[in-house]
C-alpha cells in the first residue's frame, strides 16, 4: 500500500491536472488507485477538484468520493484552508484528514493525495501542509512550472523537503501557459540540478497544453516504479 503527495510550489500551478493524469496513467495499468484532496476550498457539495481528477481518469466519481472519505474537508471561500474553516466556525483537525486516508488504505493499493497550495500554507493555527507531510511520512511529488519566479519558489520547496528529511519522488514541470523557451529550458535545468545537488533522483515530467489531448503519452514510470 503506497501513498504519494502533490504539492505545488504555489497555488494555481497545475496540481489537480498533474494529480489526475498521475491517476489516470495508473488506472489504465489496472491499478487500484484512488486520489484524495485533503481539503478544497472555494467549493460546495463535491470537490472540483475531484471531479478534475476522476474526468482525467475516465471514470465515474467512486463511492468514497461521494461519502467524503475523499476529500474530507470542502468550504465555500476560496481561501487559505484555516481561514476558510475559521469563518465557517470550524477547524481543520488533521487526524480527521489522516483517518480517512487510512480508511482509503484498506480499500485501494495506491493513493495519491493533493494538497491545497504550497507547502507552507497552513492547515490549522498549529500545522502546515508540509508538517502534515512529515509527520505522516509521505513522499512527496512536486508540481512546479515555467513561469518567472519559479525557479525561486521551486528551489526554496526542494530544500524545505531536504531539511525535513522528506523524500521527493519527482517533479511535474508544467509548461503550460508557454514562455519564453529559453527561459523555461534554463529554469528546468536549474531545477533538475539542485534536485541532483540535494541527494534526490532528478526525475522531471514535463507537461504541456498539448497533453491534456493526448494524456497517455505521459510516462510517469519513473515516479512509481523507479529503477
Amino acid at each position: 500500500m503506497t501513498e504519494y503527495f502533490i504539492s505545488g510550489i504555489d497555488t494555481d500551478i497545475g496540481k489537480t491536472i498533474a494529480t489526475g493524469l498521475m491517476a489516470r496513467y495508473l488506472f489504465k495499468q489496472n491499478q487500484n488507485i484512488i486520489t484524495q484532496k485533503i481539503v478544497q476550498t472555494g467549493c460546495q457539495d463535491t470537490s472540483d477538484d475531484i471531479l478534475a481528477h476522476r474526468q482525467l481518469m475516465g471514470c465515474e466519481l467512486f463511492e468514497e468520493d461521494l461519502s467524503g472519505l475523499t476529500c474530507p474537508y470542502l468550504f465555500k471561500r476560496p481561501a487559505s484552508p484555516h481561514l476558510a474553516a475559521r469563518l465557517e466556525g470550524k477547524k481543520i483537525d488533521t487526524l480527521t484528514i489522516s483517518r480517512a486516508t487510512h480508511e482509503l488504505k484498506k480499500r485501494f493499493k495506491t493513493i495519491l493525495i493533493e494538497g491545497a497550495g504550497g507547502l507552507q500554507v497552513p492547515l490549522n493555527d498549529d500545522s502546515t501542509v508540509l508538517e502534515y507531510i512529515r509527520e505522516n511520512h509521505y513522499p512527496v511529488i512536486l508540481v512546479t512550472s515555467s513561469k518567472l519566479g519559479s525557479i525561486n519558489h521551486t528551489l526554496l520547496s526542494i530544500e524545505a523537503l531536504k531539511t525535513r528529511n522528506i523524500k521527493l519522488v519527482g517533479m511535474v514541470y508544467n509548461r503550460y501557459p508557454q514562455t519564453d523557451k529559453l527561459i523555461s529550458d534554463d529554469s528546468i535545468t536549474q531545477m533538475h540540478r539542485f534536485m541532483i545537488q540535494c541527494g534526490y533522483g532528478g526525475h522531471i515530467v514535463e507537461m504541456g497544453e498539448m497533453d491534456l489531448s493526448r494524456p497517455d503519452e505521459l510516462d510517469f514510470s519513473n515516479f512509481f516504479n523507479p529503477v
